[in-house]
């Protein structure tokens, strides 16, 4: 029941979007191209936002790694980091994590002990953080944050040899049961549970990650996970892709390679997402995948070759799936892949040439894409200010902005005398649909059911100055993403059904 009085609250972990079709289905959309904006946010948060997540208070916690030096902002009180295994500052004052207050535009820095290089994460129903895995002492480690207020003292907690395997370049996916599996990594062909059940905290093995693996150019590290609606996970590595019964170690099957023969996987770093689930179809849910991007076979060790610029749709729940290829309107290598409250996909940063490592790229494609599923268009959007190469991410923001940094491209911090310096800063990026033209049929949320329960009904009270038509009302739940790598990992939109509007008259303009 919904009484007409979304955009975007955080409930939990999980954000609550209304949106008001603008078009028809079927319509084309060259209005895009204008009414969107980017905007710089702070240019230096005085780390490199190589990993970003999005809390369930509305804060996003970021981190880069221990050993790229000392970073532009110090651990609070003088507090110092010794670590004898670093391999670039043993004593170090500065801070590599930090957490960003999205309403204040502020952040304050946070303690990360152990490596996060390369790592991944979920978030568990309790909205804590967990973290795994990275690079040299941190390549075990499981980290955990649970959020509080931003004047408070929350950090990090550390558990650093959790982990039965070393994580480097893992994928972490949150599970219908509350745990998270954590799959492969360098020269790891299995999997592992957080937490960990104490008669089973051994790995185990998973074939598909070994036969995916090119040798010395791998193309099968973080790869991509989505959950399904049966509770079995999709898994995507280098061109191959099979739904995965983690509980039995059984492939249930498994789908023909995507088409062209181009690795998607780091480092011929592609993305991937999973489009919204349409609950609101009660015969059958449609599920199916997208892939964009990559680099050419053998990229990683030739040089600087151009980034592919296909993408792959895979619509699982046909009966016979099989890829439906398109176009970008620019080669992508390194892109991240978000969804947006309306459904479509934005594809932002990265470059056009070469691969994922250090110096590995070049030419940066600075305009973002958004992706029209229905419409099966792209649309070149407005071109921010800074190029977005290595190690840059991207999540979505409860106001539906969306919030883009990092890139490094370098072995350490490096500001000087490179044509793609180390980036501090942080931007966001409005689309379309928070344009001013939007704002007579944009909602917004006034009230909500804090806590949401599986096939309960629930209320959300909005507001909107011109309210259409109940037909063309919509209303979604995302799961935030934990982004590193060119991948939003556990991310996830499901429309809902929608039973009845009240409108009431008093309230409504």
């Amino acid at each position: 029941m919904i009484n007409s009085k979304s955009t975007f609250i955080l409930t939990l972990t999980i954000l609550i979007c209304l949106s008001i079709a603008i078009l028809s289905e079927g319509q084309a959309t060259p209005f895009l191209l204008q009414f969107d904006r980017w905007e710089m946010l702070l240019p230096s948060i005085g780390i490199s936002a190589m990993h970003m997540q999005l809390l369930h208070n509305g804060m996003v916690i970021m981190f880069d790694r221990t050993d790229f030096g000392i970073s532009n902002v110090s651990l609070p009180g003088g507090i110092c980091r010794y670590d004898p295994t670093d391999t670039a500052v043993k004593f170090d004052c500065s801070a590599h994590s930090v957490l960003y207050d999205v309403v204040s535009n502020s952040y304050r820095p946070l303690q990360v002990q152990t490596d996060t290089w390369c790592s991944s994460g979920a978030v568990l129903p309790n909205g804590t953080l967990v973290q795994t895995g990275g690079y040299n002492d941190g390549e075990r480690a499981a980290r955990m944050f649970t959020p509080c207020g931003y004047s408070e003292t929350c950090d990090w907690i550390e558990f650093p040899q959790y982990l039965s395997q070393r994580r480097w370049y893992a994928t972490n996916q949150i599970l219908p049961d509350g745990r998270i599996i954590v799959a492969g990594g360098r020269r790891q062909f299995n999997y592992e549970f957080f937490p960990r059940h104490s008669s089973s905290s051994r790995s185990s093995r998973f074939e598909f990650l070994r036969e995916t693996s090119d040798g010395s150019d791998e193309n099968n590290l973080y790869p991509f996970i989505h959950l399904l609606p049966d509770g079995n996970l999709f898994v995507f590595a280098n061109t191959r892709s099979i739904v995965f019964d983690y509980k039995t170690n059984r492939v249930v099957k498994e789908f023909p390679e995507i088409p062209g023969g181009d690795p998607r996987n780091y480092p011929s770093s592609g993305s991937s997402v999973l489009f919204p689930l349409d609950e609101t179809n009660d015969t059958n849910v449609q599920v199916e995948i997208m892939v964009c991007g990559g680099s050419p076979r053998g990229g990683f060790s030739r040089g600087f070759v151009r980034a592919t610029s296909t993408c792959g749709r895979l619509k699982l729940s046909d009966q016979n799936p099989s890829w439906e290829m398109e176009t970008m309107p620019l080669p992508r290598v390194m892109g991240d892949m978000l969804l947006l409250p309306t459904g479509d996909v934005i594809i932002v940063n990265g470059a056009g040439t070469g691969t994922a490592g250090w110096e590995k790229a070049r030419d940066p494609v600075i305009q973002p894409l958004i992706y029209h599923p229905f419409d099966h268009l792209f649309s070149v959007m407005s071109t921010p200010t800074r190029p977005r190469m290595y190690h840059s991410s991207a999540v979505l923001l409860p106001d539906g902005r969306v919030l883009v940094g990092g890139s490094n491209p370098h072995v350490y911090y490096n500001f000087t005398n490179v044509e793609y310096p180390t980036d501090l800063s942080l931007e966001a990026y409005s689309p379309p649909y928070l344009s001013f033209t939007s704002d007579p049929i944009r909602p917004k949320i006034l009230t909500s059911d804090k806590v949401l329960s599986y096939k309960r009904l629930f209320n959300v009270d909005f507001s909107i100055p011109q309210f259409l038509t109940v037909d063309l009302l919509s209303v979604r739940i995302v799961a935030p993403s934990f982004t590193t790598h060119s991948f939003a990992m556990n991310q996830r939109m499901v429309i809902l059904k929608l039973l009845s509007v009240t409108r009431d008259q008093l309230t409504n303009s």
